[in-house]
């Protein structure tokens, strides 16, 4: 790679919403466009060490290949991308068809990928979604990889990030601060009398919503005087009903007198619920749960969970109809917006204190 001279384009410094091209990152190594395009097929007229020059500055830049561009003679391609950590949770579920019903009657149709989590896996699938070009791509959460952040920044295309709101946002979001609707949560509980606050999450480096509800509740015990949180982590995000109640277990073992227990998800409190239920514990009487993300387990379960409702369904038409917007304006992806969804508490038989 030429380091000795500065790309001419600003394009090439990042900042910029438009559209790198291959014969920009060949302007940027020295070379043709085709051997670029030679390069990206692996012919043997490209040397090794053009090759990983070019490699090189496409990963520095964050240029992707547009396999579109042979066979889309309108530059249309009918089609935005989504990514959600998992495609058997309902709330992602509710978000998939928000967007899905956001785009009804717009003659665009929806590309769902699933990131189990994964940063790492994020970033190949925003990498084999671009290289299809869609029209715009909607994300989950606001950490990605450096990488993954510069194809972003390159693609050229409505960028939305949802589900939390990102220190450094790409472009628009829709969410909400997940540190402050626990926070909300431990407030109501607190109101209520209960002073021995416990909190079951998974591992944060996985999860950063995960990791923000977690601050969100050590934050609040801590304001509130309530001595510091009686936190514990136990699992790979996303926690299952199955650690939901081997966490409670762990923590009921360190903490005794607890005597209400704020979990990062419905499941999880499903399964610590249970979990009382087979040891002889009587919920709320022995020992108050809450969940969050109203899943519609919380509702039916007995006794049934006091949680958070985020309205994922409407996190998911709000995104769609931000990227909408961002298209019916020419595709400009400018400006970084945001658009904060709500979220309440819902107060149910886990945590009644007239049951006690």
């Amino acid at each position: 790679m030429k380091n000795e001279d500065e790309p001419k384009d600003k394009r090439l410094k990042g900042g910029d919403a438009q559209k790198l091209t291959m014969a920009e990152v060949a302007k940027y190594v020295g070379v043709s466009a085709m051997t670029v395009s030679r390069a990206f097929r692996q012919d043997a007229s490209v040397s090794e060490e053009t090759r990983k020059r070019i490699m090189e500055a496409v990963d520095a830049l964050g240029y992707v290949l547009d396999l579109s561009a042979g066979s889309l003679s309108s530059r249309r391609s009918g089609f935005i991308a989504a990514l959600v950590p998992s495609i058997n949770n309902s709330n992602f579920s509710d978000t998939a068809r928000g967007i899905t019903d956001a785009l009804e009657d717009t003659g665009l149709q929806l590309l769902l990928g699933y990131t189990d989590y994964s940063a790492e896996k994020e970033e190949k699938l925003i990498e084999a979604m671009l290289r299809r070009r869609p029209e715009g791509i909607i994300l989950t959460g606001g950490s990605h990889t450096d990488r993954a952040r510069r194809m972003l920044d390159k693609a050229g295309i409505p960028v939305v990030e949802t589900w939390e709101i990102p220190e450094e946002p790409i472009n628009h979001v829709v969410g909400f601060s997940n540190n402050e609707a626990m926070s909300l949560l431990v407030r109501a509980l607190a109101s209520q009398g209960y002073r021995r606050f416990g909190y079951i999450g998974g591992t944060t480096a996985r999860d950063t919503r995960g990791s923000q509800r977690r601050s969100g509740f050590l934050r609040t015990v801590e304001e509130l005087g309530l001595g510091p949180g009686r936190a514990i982590s136990f699992g790979v995000p996303p926690i299952s009903m199955e650690q939901g109640g081997q966490a409670i277990v762990s923590l009921l073992e360190r903490w005794p007198d607890t005597e209400v227990v704020l979990c990062v998800s419905d499941l999880s409190a499903f399964g610590a619920i249970m979990e009382c239920k087979r040891r002889g514990m009587r919920v709320p009487e022995d020992i108050a749960i809450a969940g969050f993300g109203d899943y519609e387990i919380s509702s039916i379960c007995h006794p049934s969970i006091t949680t958070i409702n985020v309205d994922c369904y409407g996190i998911g038409r709000q995104a769609a109809a931000r990227l909408l917007d961002a298209l019916q304006a020419g595709g400009e992806a400018t400006g970084d917006e945001i658009t904060l969804t709500g979220y309440r508490v819902v107060l149910r038989e886990s945590t009644d204190r007239s049951a006690q």
